[in-house]
């Protein structure tokens, strides 16, 4: 099947929501994950460390703000290195999302806002219920990492 086959109709317009995302690795070669408490979209599944931009912002120092907000942790926007993105339509919003590798911050990740994490070596993520949009960045970092 080719790329033209297998392509659907546009769909409805939605927002454009901006998300930046962290693949943080430690040095056994796990990543973070983070699942997302009761009460949010989602709850329950489990999703790379991030948020969304503020106005202003770039992917990269919103990312570094979100890391120190969720999980209490210290880098900087050059301890990030692009790797993939995500762009996945819900039903309300058309999330982008560029995924970061970081391998270098301060602080122990300490979750602090509700959400478990977990260490996982990435031939173990697909164990971890995903939202759609983190699905397929699995199979990449599993060549990259």
């Amino acid at each position: 099947m080719s790329c033209y086959e297998a392509a659907s109709p546009p769909g409805p317009a939605r927002p454009l929501l901006l998300v930046a995302a962290a693949a943080l690795v430690d040095s056994d070669g796990r990543v973070l994950l983070c699942r997302r408490p009761p009460g949010k979209a989602m709850a329950g599944l489990w999703e790379f460390p991030g948020g969304k931009l503020h106005d202003g912002e770039t992917p990269e120092t919103a990312l570094v703000r979100e890391l120190a907000e969720e999980l209490g942790i210290d880098t900087a926007t050059s301890c990030l290195a692009p790797i993939a993105f995500a762009s996945h339509p819900y039903d309300d919003v058309h999330l982008l999302m560029p995924l970061f590798a970081c391998r270098v911050w301060r602080g122990t990740p300490t979750a602090r806002e509700g959400q478990e994490l977990a260490w996982v070596l990435p031939v173990r993520m697909g164990d971890y219920p995903m939202p759609p949009a983190d699905r397929p960045l699995v199979a990449l970092l599993r060549t990259l990492i």
